[in-house]
């Protein structure tokens, strides 16, 4: 048996550590110090930039989102209808129980 229980065991090799690689190489180049994930690039090049441009809503534009919108609003409400009509079945069972439940208790 063990001399002492309580210690912990050491363990039987010591980790290898990998230094990142800081070989100069294209990645370095591109990515900067950071490595890949920072900063991010999206697809352009080092120290480039790129153009977002916004559009203007037109009437059709408009009238679409609002239609989509309706249609997600319609949907919505006929969840909530269906999960109260769902309901409705389950209170009438519980009334009709309990009342058969009074009854019996008279007897």
């Amino acid at each position: 048996m063990a001399d002492n229980s309580n210690r912990p065991e050491r363990p039987r090799a010591e980790p290898e550590i990998i230094p990142p690689d800081r070989s100069g190489g294209p990645d370095d180049r591109r990515f900067g110090v950071h490595g890949p994930a920072w900063p991010p690039t999206f697809g352009t090049t080092a120290h480039g930039s790129q153009r977002i441009y916004i559009g203007r809503i037109w009437p059709l534009g408009f009238a679409l989102l609002f239609l989509v919108i309706g249609m997600l609003a319609a949907v919505l409400l006929f969840i909530l209808i269906g999960a109260a009509l769902i309901w409705i079945p389950v209170v009438a069972v519980l009334l009709v129980v309990a009342a058969i439940g009074g009854l019996f208790r008279r007897l």
